[in-house]
């Protein structure tokens, strides 16, 4: 697999932003020659935006390197499926659900989320998460999360209900896919990362926690970064 002079789009999770992705998977893709395009989230029609973000790329570059976080994985690795010739790689972090998001814990948590905000408002809800959350996040969602209100709920809302891949559809994945997850995320289980990696046919899976991503965010990007060169690896010389 070929990095250098390649492009990345990768997209936001749900209440994340551009800047995030940026300064977590920017660095990791520039020591390796690939330039990184982060499409800034539309809270008023997320999924389109990044739809449509994908989209302008692409036709103006060759095959490209998709992915993103949480939601953006789900929506990069579905385009990916869809536009098979215009893809090098996926790069999935923490991967929400597979399928269906019916009770996941991120799709919960989303839903949540959004109920908080229309009924108790941004400072509050923003307030109450300060002193629930790590400092750390915190600070990364009250800066996104004050960006994109007041259309936040709806961003949170459309997310939430979103189709990821299904397993049969994972399976027939043939580009290479770095997977990451943090070991101690409850709303982005380890066992949906793993889970992505078993039943595509080209995958990688690197793990990192919480407090190495809050510590520094590229943790996140490198590792993404190194589950995607084995991925890419490992698709040279199968080993199933």
């Amino acid at each position: 697999m070929v990095l250098r002079s390649t492009t990345a789009v990768l997209l936001p999770g749900t209440g994340s932003d551009d800047d995030y992705v940026r300064r977590a998977f920017g660095p990791p893709l520039q020591q390796v020659g690939v330039e990184l395009i982060t499409p800034r989230p539309q809270p008023g029609r997320l999924i389109e935006g990044y739809l449509d973000a994908l989209e302008e790329v692409a036709q103006r570059s060759g095959p490209i390197i998709v992915g993103g976080v949480s939601i953006g994985a789900a929506v990069a690795a579905a385009w990916a499926l869809r536009h098979r010739q215009r893809v090098a790689g996926v790069l999935a972090a923490l991967p929400a659900w597979t399928g269906a998001p019916d009770d996941a814990p991120a799709a919960l948590a989303a839903r949540y989320s959004a109920e908080q905000l229309r009924n108790d408002g941004l400072a509050a809800v923003v307030a109450q998460m300060r002193a629930s959350s790590p400092a750390w996040l915190s600070d990364e969602l009250t800066r996104s999360w004050t960006a994109q209100w007041p259309l936040l709920p709806d961003a949170l809302e459309e997310a939430a209900a979103y189709l990821a891949p299904t397993r049969a559809e994972l399976a027939t994945l043939a580009v290479p896919m770095g997977v990451t997850a943090a070991v101690d995320d409850a709303v982005h289980p380890l066992q949906i990362a793993a889970e992505w990696v078993a039943v595509a046919p080209h995958a990688s899976l690197c793990t990192v926690t919480l407090d190495q991503i809050g510590a520094d965010p590229t943790a996140l990007g490198a590792a993404g970064l190194s589950a995607l060169i084995q991925a890419g690896r490992a698709s040279t010389h199968p080993q199933r």
